[in-house]
C-alpha cells in the first residue's frame, strides 16, 4: 500500500471525501506539521502547536493514482484561502500536501501549477507542499466522524 497525507481544513469532511474513492483502503485523521509531540485536539485548536488537521490515506496505486488523489484534494476545499476553510480559521485549517517521496512532491507541484493556470479570478493556490513529518493520529472519536453519524459531508444531515 502507498500512503498520502493531505490537510484541507476540518479533517472530518476531507476524510469522508477520500473514503469514497475507489482504491483508498484506509484513512486516519490526525495532526501533522507542528512542533508539539503527541498533540491533542485541544492543543491543535489552540493554534499554538503549528500542526494542521490532516488525513493520512492508504491507497492501492494499482486502483487509484496519486494524481487522482490530488484531484480529490483540490476539489474538496478552497486552496486559495490562507489558513481558512469556510467558518474554520487558523493555521490548523491550512491547505497542505505532505509528500512522502519525490514523485509525490513533483506530482503535487505540477497539480498546483495546473490549478493556478486555470484559477482565473479566484487567485493562486496557497497550498503548502512540504515533506511529511510525524503524523499523530487524532482521538478515536474523530475517526470516521461523519460516517459514524450517518453523514457524508459536514453540511449534510
Amino acid at each position: 500500500m502507498s500512503v498520502a497525507t493531505f490537510a484541507a481544513g476540518c479533517f472530518w469532511g476531507v476524510e469522508a471525501a477520500f473514503r469514497a474513492v475507489d482504491g483508498v483502503t484506509a484513512t486516519a485523521v490526525g495532526y501533522i506539521g507542528g512542533a508539539t509531540d503527541r498533540p491533542t485536539y485541544e492543543d491543535v485548536c489552540s493554534g499554538q502547536t503549528g500542526h494542521a488537521e490532516a488525513v493520512e490515506i492508504q491507497f492501492d496505486a494499482d486502483r487509484v493514482s496519486y494524481e487522482q488523489l490530488l484531484d480529490v484534494f483540490f476539489a474538496c476545499h478552497d486552496p486559495t484561502t490562507l489558513n481558512r476553510q469556510g467558518p474554520d480559521v487558523g493555521t490548523q485549517y491550512r491547505s497542505a500536501v505532505f509528500y512522502h517521496d519525490t514523485l509525490q512532491q513533483t506530482a503535487a507541484a505540477e497539480a498546483m501549477r495546473k490549478l493556478d493556470d486555470e484559477s482565473g479570478p479566484s487567485g493562486p493556490s496557497v497550498t503548502e507542499i512540504t515533506p511529511a513529518a510525524t503524523f499523530f493520529r487524532a482521538e478515536e472519536y474523530h475517526q470516521q466522524y461523519l460516517e459514524k453519524r450517518g453523514q457524508s459531508s459536514c453540511g449534510s444531515g
